[in-house]
């Protein structure tokens, strides 16, 4: 489904260049043939001019890499079709986020080795059991980390000490190895069914943490191997940015974040929650069905979405797209939301309203998805005025921003 959670307030850590025009609700642009004026739009607040974030990330490179690391790192369902369950993803902005999917005693080797950032992302054949964040004893599960390290000799001598704290946790841990893959480091603990292991691959050391329903040491290296084999093919497609580069990487290279509907524009720093561009994977990786969104995806011709102030804006490769994913997003929003009449001057907007089952505590009370061209936006809100000045607003933005 598509998961409609509250996005905390983001607090302004560094203050952006002001736009050319304030941002205030006035709405710029010229009416297109066989389009509605966006002047007439009732927008309140929100700013709809044609606007530009600053360019360079500055000391937030690390985080915009991580970002990027997002397409670095396999699906569950990629490894095997059973693991349609997405358990979500992380980027490790720093050593301490890094050993929550790593054992404490880690740290010291990530510092010494000077990790540059990493990504995590894990999925299983069935949901977590409800309020608990780990997987029942008797699934499948799989964690997989990549971690970025400043060149290969530092990535190598990473993975090797890596598995020393690792398995140095326990006296019953015993080392396993694999025949597909001699080079890996695998350990596991007799009598218990799961799995750990490293693996050095240029400047990047995988770590991946396998779950299974019984402790049999041959099944779980096959299960290294597999997720090995398809984490070492999606790695090879992703393009590490040059160390030297990464100061230079730009916030909003696309201008997506832009075109993302916001209260209030200054303020806006990297974040991976609040304030992030990311590919397929991220979208593919907190589904609970994955294959399902992936075929979503595929099919709408999904490039990017774009994540401010729990809002987005995704971006598809031509404008018959967007109502497919529009369509899809809905369909798959699950059973706690209902149809809720969209503003009737937004062509194509659909919107939901949250029902009886659902959480007010964790879920918005109303959701609408906003196709423009190649783009669809999505917003919510608690309140039914704010959002339906928030879907103008969104489409007012989407039709400045060309």
């Amino acid at each position: 489904m598509v998961r409609i959670s509250r996005a905390s307030t983001v607090t302004a850590v560094v203050a952006l260049v002001a736009a050319a025009l304030s941002g205030c609700g006035s709405l710029a642009g010229t009416p297109v043939p066989g389009e509605i004026d966006v002047r007439t739009l009732a927008v309140g607040d929100f700013p709809v001019d044609k606007f530009s974030y600053p360019a360079d990330a500055g000391d937030n490179g690390p985080m915009l890499e991580g970002i990027r690391m997002s397409e670095a790192v396999v699906t569950s369902s990629q490894v095997d079709p059973s693991l349609k369950y997405g358990r979500g993803s992380k980027v490790l902005p720093d050593t301490a986020t890094a050993i929550d999917f790593l054992a404490n005693v880690s740290e010291p080797v990530l510092k010494n080795r000077r990790m540059v950032v990493g990504y995590a992302a894990s999925g299983a054949d069935r949901d977590d059991p409800e309020g608990q964040t780990r997987p029942e004893a008797d699934a499948t599960a799989i964690t997989v980390v990549a971690l970025r390290f400043p060149d290969t000799s530092a990535a190598a001598k990473a993975a090797e000490e890596l598995e020393n704290a690792d398995i140095g946790v326990s006296p019953d841990n015993r080392r396993l190895k694999s025949e597909k893959y001699p080079d890996a480091l695998v350990h596991w603990r007799p009598g218990i069914a799961n799995i750990g292991a490293f693996l050095a691959h240029d400047e990047f050391v995988i770590s991946l943490f396998v779950q299974r329903p019984k402790a049999d040491s041959k099944d779980l290296v096959s299960w290294v191997d597999k997720t090995l084999t398809a984490q070492l093919a999606q790695l090879d497609r992703f393009s590490p940015t040059p160390l030297a580069d990464i100061a230079d990487l730009r916030v909003d290279p696309e201008n997506l974040l832009s075109r993302v509907v916001v209260a209030d524009r200054k303020g806006q720093v990297p974040d991976p929650d609040k304030f992030a561009v990311y590919g397929r994977n991220y979208l593919i990786n907190s589904a609970d069905d994955q294959p399902a969104r992936a075929r979503l995806l595929d099919e709408s011709g999904f490039e990017a979405t774009a994540y401010a102030d729990g809002s987005s804006v995704a971006r598809v490769r031509d404008p018959a797209g967007a109502p497919i994913l529009v369509d899809g997003f809905v369909e798959s929003t699950g059973a706690a939301y209902d149809a809720h009449p969209a503003p009737a001057a937004i062509p194509g907007a659909k919107c939901l309203r949250l029902n009886s089952s659902g959480d007010p505590q964790h879920q918005y009370r109303f959701r609408c998805f906003v196709p423009y061209k190649r783009y669809v936006g999505v917003v919510s809100s608690d309140s039914e005025n704010e959002i339906e000045q928030k879907t103008a607003a969104q489409y007012a933005l989407l039709a400045n921003s060309l």
